[in-house]
């Protein structure tokens, strides 16, 4: 057990890159005990690891790691050290001594195939991320950053899985971002507070980055955070204490970087939109009785829809006549005057950031007729839809120019 440790100590100097700072690498093998001079790092990583440690206690968890650990002792044909760099993900650094490198790359490869069969018979699945060669020990940490990175693909594609650094991606990073329509929509809904809305959309739109990027990991997570940052910016306009978003926001965002499967992924993101939509129900209902809150909230949910007062007072199991007095009482306007408004506020938030005809912003917050919802809009803003665009209010292409220059394309950097 104590050389087992010794070693796994000597492997985190190796992967870390810090044995530089403490001796050079002979001293250290002599000192250690290790006379192996490893040149590649493979990764193996336990699929499914979170699903499957998921309440389970500390005594599973060591004896999967040593399952893996005695599997892999006796599939091994090269010299190898071994450390856990987190959990489920074991580091293997092997060496492939007087192998040219042609040979070193297919061989590596067959063991990792190897590595996954014999992990399958002891009912471990893994994938498997591979680095790059190095024959100076000191540059090995390399080697281990490039297998993490060579493993981005396995966030969209599954289970096991094996990657190589030298594989190579046809990803076009300059892609523009045609997305801007599907962002307005979502932080309209964001703005009303339409919490069912807003997590529906944004899934939608979580479908829409990954593919317009050609599934590149990096560019899909970039551009969902840029998302959650203009969404919890809306929110804090819309009166939410600054304190309860940035706080977090932070640890959030850290989370997030570090989740390695899409539909976790996924499922954080929508969680988290759905919370941050809800602050901003809370800080305009706060005041209201439960029973008018489940008003505002099926009003939200059916506002591009033909509804009727009468609808709504069914929905909340009252009278017309009493729900009505009720809602405005604890409201201060009319139903039909509070749905309108949700309507119009919607529409501001479009002429505001999109290039959307009027027709199309009309259709969009539920009125079939332009003309209706133009004399609408002007009954509560006092300017007809064009006027209230004009040029004081630009549109969302204009705003990203704005924020981000006029070579971003439409892109957030």
């Amino acid at each position: 057990m104590i050389q087992e440790l010794t070693q796994i100590a000597f492997s985190q100097l190796l992967l870390s890159g810090t044995l530089v700072h403490v001796a050079p690498f002979e001293e250290l093998q002599e000192k250690y005990g290790v006379n192996i001079q490893p040149e590649v790092v493979m990764l193996v990583s336990v699929d499914r690891y979170p699903d499957l440690a998921a309440g389970k206690q500390m005594d599973w968890k060591i004896d999967i790691g040593k399952k893996l650990v005695d599997e892999l002792r006796g599939v091994l044909s090269v010299p190898f050290l071994w450390t856990w760099t987190e959990e489920g993900v074991l580091a293997l650094l092997l060496e492939y001594k007087e192998v040219n490198y042609a040979d070193r790359k297919r061989d590596i490869l067959l063991l990792a195939e190897e590595i996954q069969r014999e992990s399958d018979h002891i009912g471990i699945c893994v994938s498997i991320g591979i680095g790059g060669f190095y024959d100076d020990p000191n540059l090995l940490f390399r080697s281990f950053e490039e297998a993490k990175k060579s493993m981005s693909g396995r966030f969209f594609q599954g289970n096991k899985l094996i990657f190589h650094t030298d594989m190579k991606r046809d990803i076009d990073d300059t892609l523009k971002n045609p997305l801007t329509r599907e962002k307005a929509e979502l932080l309209s809904l964001v703005r009303i507070g339409h919490k069912e809305g807003v997590v529906t959309k944004i899934i939608s739109f979580m479908e829409i980055v990954a593919k317009s990027y050609q599934f590149n990991e990096d560019l899909f997570k970039s551009e969902v955070m840029d998302l959650l940052m203009m969404m919890s910016r809306m929110v804090l306009d819309m009166g939410v204490k600054p304190v309860t978003i940035m706080t977090s926001n932070g640890s959030f965002i850290q989370e997030l970087y570090h989740t390695i499967r899409y539909d976790k992924f996924v499922k954080k993101v929508s969680d988290y939109a759905e919370w941050l939509t809800e602050q901003v129900e809370k800080s305009t209902t706060s005041n209201l009785s439960p029973i008018i809150k489940r008003a505002i909230r099926y009003i939200k949910e059916n506002h591009q829809k033909s509804i009727l007062l009468e609808e709504i007072a069914h929905h909340c199991h009252l009278s017309r006549f009493h729900f009505s007095h009720l809602f405005k009482k604890e409201a201060g306007i009319s139903v039909m005057d509070y749905l309108n408004k949700v309507k119009i506020d919607q529409a501001v938030f479009y002429l505001e950031t999109t290039d959307l005809s009027i027709q199309e912003i009309a259709n969009q917050v539920g009125f079939k007729d332009a003309n209706y919802f133009s004399r609408l809009f002007k009954k509560y803003m006092q300017f007809t839809p064009t006027e209230y665009r004009g040029d004081r209010h630009p549109s969302w292409t204009n705003v990203l120019i704005c924020l981000y220059g006029e070579d971003s394309g439409g892109k957030e950097k």
